[in-house]
This record gives C-alpha cells, structure tokens and sequence, in this order.
C-alpha cells in the first residue's frame, strides 16, 4: 500500500522541554530570525547565504545540533539547512552557530516535509536523517518520517547521484525504511556488504542520540542511498 499521509499536526507532544536559559532566549528572539529560511519558495542557495556555495545539504531533525555544526564548521563553504521543531534543540543549535562564527547555517522550526515542497528540483546534494523517533508502537507507525511520500518528495529535491544518509538504532526503523526504498525506485542502497552499513560516514562527530544507544546496547546502522 502507497502511503500519501497528510503529516500536518505531525508532532505530538510539546514543542520544549526545559525552561532555556537567558542567552538561549536571547539567541532565539535576536539570531534565529536572520537565520531563518526565507518565507515561500526557496531562493536559490548562493541568494539565501549571500555568498557563493558549493552545494546545499540538508540535516532533517538535528537534536542538539552536534552533527550539524560539525559539518558546517569542516565545510564552510556549503550551506545547511538544518529542521529542528524543538525549541530546546533549536537553542542549543544558535549557541554553536554563534559560538563558531557560523555563517553557513540555516533553519527551519517546522516539521521537514513542510519545507521541501518549497526546495527547486534537484537543489540538494546531501540529506541526513539521523535517529529520528521511531515511533515504536503499531498503530504510532504512520508517525515515522519516511514514508512512500516523503520519499518521494526527497528524491525531486535531490540531485542525481546525492545521497540520502539514515542513521538508526532500531532494527524494525532500519527494515521499515529499506523497504520503502527499495519500492520507491528513485533510490539504490550503496552498500556492497555489512560492513558498509555498520560503520559511520566519513567525517562523522557522533550524536547524543547514537552515545545513549550504545550505552544501551543497541548497534546503529548508517544507511546510505544514492538519488538514481
């Protein structure tokens, strides 16, 4: 069966968790409006940065910002936009951002499929989707960020040959999404072997998500797929 869920009202639960600090307030009613993504469609991405960019990622869901402001710091000349709904996540992402001198960064506090409808075709060359919610229970399973639509809406974003990068330590997470990919059409898994999924990418910093699930005793699987 083709999912085609409409995922407005996609997050349950609160939107913050802690009471932030007084320079988290400050960063998110001085600094995260210059950060934001510009309303309707997305200007193309040397406009939105205001500077040239070599290419354009997108981090769906970045928790508390580790992954992203790593990445952003070691490629300072391409442009991330980063999804992140929880205020808590969202603040502790500006105190990096202004911490590092950052200006490479840019943000969305939506649910990520609001966003991409509003991305050109073909804009992205890389998009993480790193230990989303797993939405463990049967009838919650509709929850889950990868769908047959939302795949779908990926795959007119990103480019040829871009990848799609999935990080998760739920096995059932794992075998649901590789299905859906595997029927989608518009994606090729790249690994050859095990190995391949068991190890993380390149450059990777780790994530708090991924320590907790280690301290667990849970083994994350990186999933690569390459946009066909």
């Amino acid at each position: 069966m083709i999912e085609t869920e409409d995922r407005r009202g996609a997050f349950w639960g609160r939107r913050i968790g802690h009471k932030l600090r007084g320079r988290q307030s400050e960063l998110m009613d001085v600094l995260l409006p210059h950060l934001m993504v510009p309303d309707g469609r997305v200007p193309h991405r040397d406009e939105m940065f205001g500077r040239p960019m070599d290419d354009l990622w997108l981090e769906i869901g970045f928790g508390g910002g580790e992954h992203l402001l790593a990445r952003a710091e070691a490629h300072r000349d391409i442009g991330f936009i980063g999804c992140e709904p929880f205020i808590n996540g969202m603040a502790k992402l500006l105190a990096g951002v202004e911490e590092r001198g950052l200006d490479n960064i840019r943000l969305f506090d939506e649910d990520a499929a609001l966003l991409l409808p509003r991305l050109p075709e073909a804009s992205v060359g890389r998009v993480f989707l790193l230990y989303p919610d797993p939405w463990p229970k049967r009838r919650h399973r509709k929850r889950r960020f990868v769908s047959d639509a939302t795949l779908a809406a990926l795959a007119r974003v990103l480019r040829p040959g871009a990848a799609f990068c999935f990080a998760t330590d739920i096995d059932d997470y794992a075998a649901w999404t590789l299905a859906r990919i595997l029927r989608s059409g518009d994606f090729t898994w790249t690994a050859a072997g095990p190995d391949d999924w068991r190890k993380p990418w390149e450059g990777w910093p780790g994530t708090r998500y991924e320590a907790k699930a280690l301290r667990e005793g849970r083994v994350p699987g990186y999933f690569t797929f390459q946009r066909r």
